[in-house]
C-alpha cells in the first residue's frame, strides 16, 4: 500500500475549513468501509443511481435525488438541465450542434452572488447574466433580467453573501410568477439538516451540496436534489450516459460511500459538536490572549456562513509580521498546521476539524509563532 510518507507528502492540520484542496473533511470508518464493500463487486450503475436517488430522496424529504461527484459537478448538471429542461430535442441539439442552437442559454445571477465557482455554467455553454449590484439589489432588477433567453436562475446560499442581494423567497416568488427555474448552491450550507429540504420547499427547483463537506462522505461526491422534473432533466445529461456530463462521472464506490455519510450524519449529535467547537475557540482564546500584542476573539458565523464559531487572531500593524508570513511559517512547521489568513494582520481558526489532540497542537504552534516575534521597537 503506498502512503503518504512514501510519497514524500506529510499530512497536515486542517485549522482553516473543509476546502477541497485540503481533501475536504475526514470519513468515518464506516464510510470508507462502504467503498471497500463496494469496490469488491461488478454493479450496474443505472440500477445503483435508481435506488441511491430513491432512497437519498426519502431521507432528505425531496421528490427526486441524484447522487453526483461534487457540488460543482451539481452544478453543471443544473445549467444543462434549465436550458433544455425535458425535451430530448433540445438534448439532441446540444450534443449536436452546442448550446448557440438552443433558445434559452441565459442563466442569471445576482452579481453579489458570482463566485469562482461559477464558470462551470459557462463549461456547460450557458451564458451568465447578472443583475443588482455588489451593494444592493431590487426586485425590479431580477424581474427586467428575465428574457426570452432565460434558462434560469442560480442563487448562492450562505449569510455570507447575503447582504446585497434579494431574500431567496423574493427571488422564488418572481421565478415562479416567469416560469423560471431556480438552481440554489448550497455547498457549504449543512448544517443546519433542515437546509437538506428548505430550499426545495421554499421554491428551489434544485439543490446542490457537497458530499466532501459537512456530510464527510467521500470528496468527490455531492448531492443534487429537487423536483423530479428537474432531477430526471439532470439525468439526461449524467453519467453513465456518453453525454456532457460523462467527465463528472460518480463511481459506485462515492455512492455507497456518500450513502453511508448521509445515515450517519442525520443521526449526528450536531448540538454536541456546536458545544465542542465553542470549548475549543474558548480554550485557544484564553491562550492566545496572553500573548504580546494579541487579542483573539471569538468569531461567528464560519467562512461560508455556516453555524459554526471561529477563532479571529489580530494584531496591530508592525507588532508581528504579516498574517501570510505567520501562515506560511505554521504550513512549514512541525506538524504543519494550515490557517485562513482574514487580513494583512489577522487569521481565522477554525475549532470544527480538529481532533481533540490537534486543538492542542494548534494552540501550541501559533503560541510559538507569536511569541517567539517580538514587538516592534
Amino acid at each position: 500500500m503506498v502512503s503518504y510518507d512514501e510519497l514524500g507528502v506529510r499530512p497536515v492540520i486542517n485549522a482553516h475549513n473543509t476546502l477541497t484542496v485540503l481533501g475536504g473533511s475526514l470519513m468515518d470508518p464506516a464510510v470508507t468501509e462502504a467503498m471497500s464493500l463496494a469496490a469488491r463487486s461488478f454493479v450496474d450503475l443505472n440500477e445503483l443511481q435508481a435506488a441511491a436517488s430513491a432512497r437519498v430522496a426519502r431521507l432528505t424529504r425531496n421528490e427526486d435525488a441524484l447522487v453526483v461527484s461534487g457540488a460543482s459537478a451539481g452544478l453543471l448538471l443544473g445549467a444543462l438541465a434549465m436550458m433544455t429542461r425535458s425535451d430530448p430535442r433540445a438534448v439532441g441539439q446540444l450534443l449536436e450542434q452546442g448550446a448557440a442552437a438552443l433558445p434559452r442559454t441565459e442563466i442569471l445571477m445576482h452579481r453579489a452572488h458570482r463566485i469562482p465557482y461559477d464558470n462551470v455554467l459557462t463549461l456547460a455553454g450557458a451564458r451568465v447574466v447578472e443583475f443588482g449590484n455588489a451593494i444592493q439589489t431590487q426586485d425590479w432588477e431580477l424581474d427586467a433580467a428575465i428574457g426570452e433567453r432565460t434558462a434560469g436562475i442560480v442563487y448562492v446560499a450562505g449569510s455570507h453573501l447575503s447582504g446585497a442581494a434579494l431574500p431567496f423567497e423574493v427571488v422564488t416568488r418572481i421565478a415562479r410568477d416567469r416560469d423560471v427555474p431556480v438552481f440554489v448552491d448550497a455547498a457549504a450550507q449543512l448544517p443546519p439538516r433542515e437546509n437538506l429540504w428548505r430550499f426545495t420547499q421554499a421554491g428551489a427547483d434544485l439543490v446542490a451540496f457537497s458530499g466532501g463537506k459537512e456530510l464527510r462522505g467521500p470528496q468527490a461526491s455531492g448531492l443534487l436534489l429537487g423536483s423530479r422534473a428537474y432531477v430526471d432533466a439532470c439525468r439526461q445529461h449524467a453519467f453513465p450516459l456518453q453525454r456532457f456530463g460523462r467527465p463528472a462521472k460518480v463511481g459506485k464506490e462515492e455512492i455507497m460511500g456518500l450513502l453511508t455519510a448521509l445515515d450517519l450524519w442525520l443521526e449526528r449529535d450536531l448540538e454536541s459538536d456546536l458545544a465542542r467547537a465553542e470549548h475549543v475557540a474558548a480554550t485557544w482564546i484564553t491562550e492566545l490572549s496572553d500573548l504580546p500584542g494579541i487579542t483573539a476573539t471569538r468569531d461567528w458565523p464560519g467562512e461560508a456562513g455556516g453555524p459554526w464559531p471561529r477563532v479571529r487572531v489580530q494584531w496591530a500593524a508592525g507588532v508581528h509580521p504579516p498574517a501570510l508570513e505567520v501562515a506560511a511559517r505554521l504550513a512549514g512547521a512541525d506538524p504543519r498546521v494550515i490557517v485562513f489568513v482574514a487580513s494583512e494582520c489577522a487569521f481565522w481558526i477554525n475549532p470544527v476539524l480538529v481532533t481533540d489532540t490537534e486543538a492542542e497542537l494548534v494552540g501550541a504552534a501559533v503560541g510559538r509563532e507569536l511569541g517567539r516575534t517580538a514587538p516592534a521597537s
